[in-house]
Order: C-alpha cells, then sequence, then structure tokens
C-alpha cells in the first residue's frame, strides 16, 4: 500500500491534487478559531465552504479583536499597582493576649 501511495506522488512530493499536511492542518486551525472564538456565530460547514479570502479574512478580524483585547488588559493591568484588599473595618476595642 506504501509504494502505491509513493507512485501517486508527484515529483515534487505533493499529492496528485491534493493538500499537503501543513496546509490542511493551517485550514483545521483557521475553521476551530473561528468556530470557537466567534461568539456562537459560525458553524463547521459554513466556515469550511467560506472561500478562501473570506475565511482568512474572518481569522484575521477575530484575531486582531484579541490582540486589542489583551493589550487593554495588559495596559490596565500595568496601570494598577498591586495591593491587598483589606476590608474597611475598624475595630472599636483593643485586644490584649493572655500571659
Amino acid at each position: 500500500m506504501e509504494a502505491l501511495k509513493e507512485d501517486l506522488r508527484s515529483p515534487l512530493g505533493f499529492n496528485f491534487f491534493g493538500l499537503t499536511q501543513e496546509y490542511r492542518k493551517q485550514i483545521f486551525r483557521q475553521i476551530h478559531e473561528i468556530i470557537f472564538h466567534g461568539g456562537g456565530g459560525y458553524d463547521y460547514e459554513t466556515i469550511y465552504n467560506m472561500p478562501i479570502w473570506l475565511r482568512q479574512f474572518t481569522f484575521n478580524t477575530i484575531r486582531e479583536h484579541f490582540e486589542k483585547i489583551n493589550e487593554q488588559n495588559k495596559k490596565q493591568l500595568s496601570n494598577n499597582t498591586p495591593t491587598i484588599a483589606r476590608p474597611d473595618i475598624k475595630p472599636n476595642y483593643t485586644a490584649k493576649a493572655r500571659k
């Protein structure tokens, strides 16, 4: 069976009318990211059958959106000084330990 697979490869090493493994991984990664981070607005078949230019545009738009959110979060964290939150309770007595 392996010999048959080798015979079907072109001289450049690509499968005849097939996609390389790396390209397939890239496509499925894009599909996953769009579905996962798309807020429930997309399903697998819609993204898979989407034209390449539109899928890449959608992927890049979602990526840019989350990059902006990450930058805003980093700025907000860097502006805040780390302090320990303590309750604003002032006791009206003095506790003494036993000797």
